[in-house]
């Protein structure tokens, strides 16, 4: 929206007096419509008068006006989808809202209201009076601006008074948050891979290989599942190639520079990774706004299994992924035969930085072999170290209370939704 000019303003301000100081000869025009339109039998009433009820929610009514102010409202904010429906079912809500705070004598303030109009104005860089002008400009009166934001307010003071006080955020719900990003809705790749092992046979045609069948595949997500199933080692052959979505930052630091450029459905090159080659298929980014958090070291375990991938050394490191709960079980379990390291992503070479992408804390995986092939590589993640995002853990766990609000909310209004006499929905 664009600030209306001087001359724009004073011939708006005109316009508003001279519709206000109409409004009592409108409101008599109006009511000898309906008496007219009764007496003649023309058209039922409801048909003819904006006011009249659309929707009754218990003792409330919706007007037919309230949801075309509403609909042009959510035409302004360029709101998706069917505006109608969108409108009707926010007016409900609203009115189910509205009578719960009466019942528990709450709600907004002159001063919250007028403070909740400054602040939605100022997401689009206006006034709450510029913002007033271009509204009315689209038709949308003041009141319906007032009664949205006082709505909101008194929901919320609703909200506060009843579950404030029970919300409870530990340190672990802020470490759990700050490591997997997914509280914080951080960024989050979806991807599906084809690992090949490097054997003396193809050390040397491995790579072009790869990069002509990942051109074949480039595009197609069951064609590429189809080939994982083929040819990859990786243990996600068995679901098409699929890796969980993971947060961005857990990633190796190795790849991200090249998957990060690729669009929905498109293939990687070859990367190598240490004793393998792979090539990686997007298959979804997300990015809800906020930064994911940033890994600085990752706390891994292994142990060396002689023989290679056989039949025995599988059953031997299953054995083991049974008796250990935690990566400190293993000085008890396997002393002196395990190594423990801790090293910034960066630094961990990329086939285990791959594998341990996948894992979450005390999560095991027996898909790599060493690089000569001489024994199956036991792997565990103990712990992922991240910085402090931006304000820190107090900024989390503010999130994190928000966010469990909202969702006791949405549980409050269903409730009373399912408790409602609704007619005309």
């Amino acid at each position: 929206m664009t600030r209306p000019g001087r001359a724009k303003d004073e011939a708006m301000t005109h316009k508003n007096q001279q519709f206000l100081s109409r409004r009592p000869r409108m409101a008599a025009l109006i009511a000898a419509a309906v008496v007219a339109v009764g007496l003649t039998g023309a058209m039922p009433v409801a048909a003819q008068s904006p006011f009249s009820a659309a929707i009754t929610i218990n003792d409330s009514v919706v007007t037919n006006y309230e949801i075309d102010q509403r609909v042009r409202f959510l035409e302004v904010l360029n709101a998706p989808g069917d505006l109608t429906q969108l409108a009707r079912d926010a007016l409900v809500n609203e009115r189910l809202q509205q009578g719960e705070a009466r019942r528990l004598g709450l709600s907004a303030g002159a001063e919250q209201i007028e403070a909740g109009m400054t602040e939605f104005a100022a997401r689009a860089n206006l006034s709450a009076e510029e913002l007033i002008t271009a509204l009315t400009e689209e038709g949308i009166s003041v009141e319906t601006f007032r009664d949205f934001i006082a709505v909101g307010i008194t929901w919320r003071n609703v909200i506060q008074s009843r579950f404030a006080q029970t919300v409870r955020i530990s340190e672990d719900d802020i470490d759990r948050a700050m490591l997997m990003g997914t509280s914080l809705e951080g960024a989050r790749i979806s991807l599906a891979e084809i690992v090949v092992p490097l054997t003396p046979e193809n050390q040397d045609t491995l790579a072009e290989e790869l990069g002509n069948l990942g051109r074949q595949l480039n595009g197609s997500f069951s064609d590429f599942s189809d080939a994982a199933r083929r040819f990859s080692a990786a243990q996600t052959r068995e679901s098409g190639g699929v890796v969980a979505a993971r947060p961005l930052s857990a990633v190796p630091p190795q790849l991200l520079e090249v998957l990060i450029e690729l669009q929905p459905g498109d293939v990687s090159g070859p990367i190598p990774l240490g004793p393998a080659v792979a090539i990686f298929q997007m298959r979804g980014l997300s990015d809800a706004g906020l930064q994911s958090p940033t890994v600085t070291e990752i706390d891994y375990a292994t142990v060396a299994f002689a023989g290679g991938r056989t039949a025995e050394t599988l059953a031997a490191a299953q054995a083991l992924s049974a008796s250990v709960d935690q990566c400190d079980d293993l000085y008890a379990e396997r002393p002196g035969t395990h190594t423990r390291i801790s090293l910034p992503p960066a630094q961990i070479p990329g086939d285990v930085a791959l594998e341990l992408a996948r894992l979450d804390a005390n999560e095991v995986s027996t898909g790599l072999i060493q690089p000569d092939g001489a024994a199956l590589v036991w792997l565990m993640l103990c712990d992922r170290t991240v910085a402090d995002p931006e304000g820190g853990r107090d900024a989390v766990r503010q999130r994190l209370f928000q966010q469990r609000l909202a969702n006791l909310a949405n549980g409050y209004l269903a409730e009373l939704r399912a408790a409602a006499i609704i007619e005309g929905e």
